[in-house]
């Protein structure tokens, strides 16, 4: 939870600098945004631990169980709020989530130039953006460690995968989210 408060401290300060150009913007929507995904996140960790100490090698169930729950999640929080919110990364396994746009190859730049930048908010044309890191764990190396030791399902699934050989701490990529603007939701 503390990181949930650094993270409005941080954004109600970038907010404070401009608050007419943002006054479209619900805050109450800024900090619901900032919350589901630190609950996403939390889910991801949480998930991704259970494979800790495991001697099982995973397999697409495994995958099922851990990593498929939070896209699903992620997709759920996009519907419930009429946001768009995706998980993005330069080193993607599944295609759908690589850089779609110059904004998220830039807020990915920033992560990676800044690995204690946790989140930060962007407005732009699509609306205000929220992008929050997303870094490598230990339980995260059993599919995302050296290539050669990836299991067999993701070799066969993912044969253009890039996904591979990050270390504990490794920038893994973000989650991004986008809220339109008030009055462009409200023309919908």
């Amino acid at each position: 939870m503390g990181r949930i408060v650094c993270l409005l401290l941080i954004c109600l300060w970038l907010w404070s600098g401009s608050l007419a150009a943002w006054a479209s913007v619900d805050p109450g929507e800024l900090a619901k945004a900032v919350t589901e995904i630190e609950l996403l996140d939390q889910m991801r960790t949480s998930l991704a631990g259970t494979l800790e100490g495991s001697t099982e090698e995973p397999t697409l169930d495994t995958f099922k169980a851990v990593c498929a729950p939070v896209g699903r999640r992620a997709q759920a929080i996009a519907q419930e709020n009429g946001w768009q919110v995706r998980q993005v990364a330069l080193k993607y396994r599944n295609p759908n989530h690589k850089p779609q746009d110059a904004a998220e190859e830039r807020a990915l730049a920033e992560f990676a130039a800044h690995p204690d930048l946790q989140g930060f908010w962007q407005r732009d044309e699509r609306g205000v953006r929220y992008f929050r890191r997303i870094d490598v764990q230990a339980s995260c190396l059993v599919c995302h460690g050296a290539k050669d030791s990836r299991p067999p399902f993701i070799q066969t699934k993912y044969p253009q995968d890039l996904a591979y050989n990050f270390q504990v701490g490794d920038l893994r990529g973000m989650y991004a989210v986008i809220i339109p603007e008030l009055e462009k939701a409200l023309e919908k």
